[in-house]
């Protein structure tokens, strides 16, 4: 076997335009390419190679280092953790800048591979620009932040180490269970040396992906606690989608009559006007899920981390005999809940129970029409809220109707942060898996333009729309110009309430009057933020960087917008005003979140007692 002379960056390249994976006989390239700023740090190293042989490694520029990492992500969670994007930035604060977006993809279990540029290895210019100087340990650089938000680090130090460091970096990458954000700390210097790299090292390699299968013993466990339970309620998470797991899920509820009800990142895997499709769980779950799992003796958990949001703080489930099942290919997430941990994939997990239940003629014992009562009651409820017609503007319940009655179900939605996960969790009547795209479990403010990017990248075929309020999109909204940049139309749609409401809801919910949360001018009267709110045009913005925008106060508006905005060729933007404080509230729901135990506010004293009532009403495990 040969040898090809290459410096590390290139040979990094050459091993990444290399690696594919397979799943259910069905092969697929597994990086698709490299999104990348470059700076001092990477623009001689990663870039000179990008820029002499890419291979079949598309690059594409991103404009904030945060946000073509959310891209990255999203485009990763839409391809079912399939196919990957890497993500280049300089050292210091361009490396920093991708640690929030490396924790967003390992708290939702995504695989993105992170090459930020590092200080010298061989020290001699050092204290270089940029670089973080630690007396006590002079190996630490900015790139140590990646550690705590990583499923794999490492600091590639001399250019042979690149070898056995991406066998391993790809084994975590390709792991269903263990995958998040892998990041290859790349000192400048030593992307630019040479080494004499073995030519098997670039040999195509085909990561095979295996369905792990529900073991008899596990099997037994589950099916014995099933059999004298007489309510189960099955949860659907993220991990439905990335098992493909739609139809298994669907005949096992359909064998045994149980309804299901949804996370955020399980959202869409079932079609919202399926009979047994109860809706939303938990702290922004439905009123019929909800109701559901507090009469429930058996909680089936399917891919799913069990958040707190998820549980509602662990109140949702009051049963006195409750008890957890979950199928879960990561053993850690199998663990929750004191449950019974069944290790495998959810699809071959599912297959397996009906067979195994059907064969001892395990039935539940809900009655159809009272299931059915309940979704009905639940349907007229989002029909009520969906049509909220106020005097002096528009609800946030309103406008999301509007959009929904729109969409013919073809389109992917892309949503993060503010008050808009908890409606669209409630309310959003999704037909289609993978319509539904909500990041929720790090719930990144700034995730939903560059997200819904990385999502067009993915379903080039689809309309997609960044669903976002005006806080998140004052944080982050820089992917716009690269959207247009590539040709990949986004629509953004911005329901702007003047400011971080949902906070301020959550404020005013435990006794404060409000502060802080609300875009106000700072008031001579009183000196603080409590002026008139700040009067900001986002579709000015919008156009003065090209995208194709309209300003909206009024349904019918707001229908002409959405008509035009799926003309357009580019990207566009639609601005909502919508009347702050006009979002759903909960449904039989909780969300602990702490109220101080002294305060000189007797609102805050009281809504004290409220949350010390509910604590300890919670399942303590």
């Amino acid at each position: 076997m040969g040898v090809l002379r290459l410096t590390m960056a290139q040979a990094l390249l050459k091993f990444l335009d290399q690696q594919y994976v397979e799943r259910d006989g069905k092969e697929t390239k597994f990086v698709k390419g490299v999104m990348g700023i470059f700076g001092h740090g990477n623009v001689l190293g990663i870039g000179e190679a990008l820029e002499r042989d890419p291979g079949n490694l598309q690059f594409i520029q991103g404009k904030n280092e945060q946000g073509m990492t959310h891209a990255a992500v999203a485009y990763a969670k839409q391809k079912n953790r399939l196919e990957i994007f890497a993500c280049t930035s300089s050292i210091g604060p361009g490396a920093l800048n991708m640690v929030t977006a490396a924790a967003t993809a390992t708290v939702n279990r995504i695989p993105v591979l992170l090459l930020p540029g590092d200080i010298f290895a061989c020290r001699q210019p050092d204290p270089v620009l940029q670089q973080i100087e630690h007396p006590m340990n002079y190996t630490i650089s900015a790139n140590d932040a990646f550690k705590p938000v990583s499923k794999y680090w490492d600091r590639i130090t001399r250019p042979e180490q690149l070898m056995s460091s991406m066998m391993q970096a790809m084994c975590v990458l390709t792991d269903p269970a263990e995958t998040g954000a892998v990041t290859i700390c790349l000192p400048q210097d030593v992307q630019t040396e040479a080494y004499d790299y073995p030519e098997h090292f670039f040999a195509k390699r085909v990561h095979s992906i295996d369905r792990m299968p529900l073991s008899k013993s596990a099997c037994e466990r589950a099916v014995q606690l099933l059999a004298r339970k007489k309510t189960p309620l099955l949860i659907a998470g993220g991990g439905v989608h990335y098992s493909l797991a739609y139809e298994p899920l669907l005949q096992f509820a359909d064998a045994f009559g149980i309804p299901i009800a949804e996370t955020q990142a399980g959202k869409s895997a079932v079609p919202w006007h399926h009979p047994l499709y109860m809706g939303g769980i938990g702290t922004t779950g439905s009123l019929a899920a909800n109701q559901l799992a507090k009469e429930a003796d058996a909680i089936i958990c399917v891919g799913t981390r069990l958040g707190d949001f998820a549980t509602a703080s662990k109140s949702a489930f009051l049963h006195p005999e409750v008890d957890f099942i979950h199928i879960n290919i990561n053993n850690f997430d199998a663990g929750k809940m004191n449950g019974v941990k069944l290790v495998a994939d959810a699809a071959e997990a599912l297959k397996e129970l009906t067979d195994v239940l059907l064969a001892r003629g395990y039935k539940s014992s809900y009655d159809a029409a009272e299931l059915a009562a309940k979704k009905a009651e639940w349907n007229r409820e989002v029909d009520r809220l969906y049509a909220v017609e106020l005097e002096h503007g528009l609800s946030q319940t309103r406008v999301l109707g509007e959009i929904n009655r729109f969409m013919d179900g073809h389109e992917v939605i892309v949503a993060a942060a503010g008050s808009l996960p908890g409606d669209l969790h409630r309310l959003w009547r999704s037909e289609r898996p993978k319509s539904y795209h909500m990041e929720y479990g790090f719930s990144c403010m700034g995730y939903e333009v560059a997200g819904a990017f990385g999502v067009k990248l993915a379903e080039p075929d689809h309309e997609v729309y960044a669903l976002i309020g005006d806080g998140s999109y004052l944080m982050l909204h820089s992917e716009l110009v690269t959207s247009l940049q590539e040709g990949v139309k986004v629509n953004v749609i911005l329901l702007d309430n003047h400011g971080f409401q949902c906070i301020h809801n959550l404020q005013k919910d435990h006794g404060s009057d409000g502060f802080g949360n609300e875009f106000r001018y700072r008031s001579r009267e009183t000196s603080g933020l409590t002026g008139d709110y700040v009067a900001i045009d986002y579709a000015s913005h919008a156009r003065s960087m090209g995208v194709a925008a309209y300003t909206v106060t009024s349904i019918e508006q707001l229908r002409d917008a959405l008509h035009q905005a799926k003309q357009e060729k580019g990207s566009t933007l639609i601005a909502v005003q919508v009347l702050p404080g006009t979002n759903s509230g909960g449904y039989e729901s909780w969300w602990r979140v702490d109220v101080p135990e002294v305060s000189t506010s007797d609102q805050v004293q009281r809504a004290y007692q409220r949350m010390h009532e509910k604590t300890s009403r919670a399942l303590n495990i």
